[in-house]
């Protein structure tokens, strides 16, 4: 048996070894996620009471928002939840239009920016923080919100997070979905995978008492970070997960309340979606070049508890598309180079052609599955008619194997901040019921 397995294995080319170990490297890092499908189809999700009101202080930074801005004020006014314990402010950076007079007369407290050379929203944040600490010195806000212009809440969004916070949650992440899921391919393609991310990872995260990481808008962060921290001093490309990382590295666990609903406008155009994914893979980048050793280590050496965080973290940050990407062009080349005639061996050009065939068919059923699944779970929660529900099953991996240019490009050209214009205004009252049940 074995000298028959040695003869096997002396018959594979280098292309059938290298396609082979890369096949069993992703099983062996990524399968825990199956299980956390698992874990959310046959777990409830733990829920939290609140004891006592906290109170807050709400961030937004927000660069020419006048068509939105008002509306996510209004829904944070709204709250069911003591109007007295919610302070809003507006860092309006580097506008151009009416976004600060539009927030001020709605109500919000705000601070004008004017920077261009430290350009970004961690640097708003930053200077936001620093601002209420210097006007604000008795305001005692015990956590921060941090928004996206662009947001719209569900009525009982505050009083769903600061139950999170009263049962001693450092930071928190929230249930993100989209207000224009119906627009077309794109926003649900974006839709699906924000579901896709708050119910089998984040959902999943929560019920197993790991971290989960927040990403982007919708969560807080407790004031005693921020203020050890001096403010907000994440500035890469991606700096929510920058600050993510950061801390879980540091053994601070990330929560998650599935039942604070935040509504996100998508971009329509593939323009502006290539604009803003490529700076995300970018970020990514960058994030795993300065902690991915930090977080190796705190695998073997964080307090038990907290090295499984550092570990998911490692291979949501890990460049798999980036193996992926160097797996097809490695065989691409081997195909080519056959074809040409410069390489004369049969086998290995098969092999290569397979491998490229099936690491694409592969990476196209499991968006498809994710997207089925998630689709189907989350039916009740998506604003959109069923044509676009069932369609965005489909378009989903598409949407998805979009990202295989854009992580490429991303590795040779220079990210800079591009802003993505806002323009849907919607009626703050259908927002107001919570659909989501965890």
């Amino acid at each position: 048996m074995f000298e028959q397995l040695a003869e096997a294995m002396a018959r594979l080319s280098f292309v059938d070894t290298f396609n082979f170990c890369v096949f069993v490297a992703f099983t062996c890092c990524y399968t825990y996620q199956l299980f956390y499908v698992f874990v959310v189809l046959t777990r409830r999700a733990p829920k939290c009471v609140a004891k006592r009101n906290h109170k807050f202080a709400v961030l937004i930074a927000a660069r020419n928002e006048s068509a939105v801005i008002k509306d996510l004020i209004q829904s944070i006014k709204q709250q069911n939840y003591p109007s007295e314990l919610i302070d809003i402010f507006v860092i309006a950076d580097n506008c151009t239009d009416d976004t600060a007079a539009i927030a001020q007369n709605a109500g919000a407290n705000v601070f004008e920016r004017f920077n261009t050379e430290k350009v970004g929203k961690g640097y708003a944040l930053d200077y936001g923080l620093k601002s209420i600490w210097y006007d604000f010195p008795d305001a005692k806000h015990e956590a921060y919100f941090v928004f996206d212009a662009d947001n719209v809440l569900d009525a009982n969004y505050f009083r769903e997070m600061n139950a999170t916070f009263d049962s001693g949650a450092k930071a928190s992440t929230s249930y993100r979905n989209s207000k224009n899921f119906d627009s077309n391919w794109i926003s649900a393609g974006y839709g699906t995978w924000f579901l896709r991310e708050a119910k089998f990872l984040n959902q999943a995260r929560l019920t197993l008492n790991t971290s989960c990481a927040v990403s982007g808008t919708g969560f807080f962060i407790s004031a005693d970070i921020l203020k050890a921290a001096g403010g907000w001093k994440w500035h890469l490309l991606t700096e929510d997960i920058e600050f993510s990382t950061d801390s879980i590295i540091g053994g601070v666990r990330i929560a998650y309340c599935p039942t604070a609903v935040l509504y996100d406008e998508q971009p329509t155009t593939f323009r502006d979606s290539w604009n803003q994914r490529f700076r995300w893979a970018k970020g990514f980048y960058q994030v795993f070049g300065r902690y991915s050793g930090r977080l190796v280590k705190g695998v073997f050496k964080n307090p038990k508890g907290y090295r499984f965080a550092c570990y998911d973290m490692l291979m949501t940050l890990a460049p798999g598309m980036l193996l992926s990407i160097i797996t097809v062009t490695l065989n691409a080349i081997i195909l080519v180079l056959g074809v040409t005639g410069i390489m004369s061996t049969g086998i290995a050009v098969m092999s290569s052609l397979s491998s490229i065939f099936f690491c694409l068919f592969n990476y196209v059923m499991i968006m498809f599955v994710f997207g089925v699944l998630t689709t189907f779970v989350e039916w009740n929660s998506i604003r959109a008619t069923t044509a676009r529900k069932i369609g965005s099953m489909f378009t989903f991996p598409l949407f998805m194997l979009t990202y295989i240019p854009i992580a490429l490009v991303a590795l040779v050209k220079k990210a800079t901040w591009k802003p993505i214009k806002h323009t849907i205004s919607v009626d703050v009252s259908e927002y107001s019921e919570r659909r989501i049940s965890a």
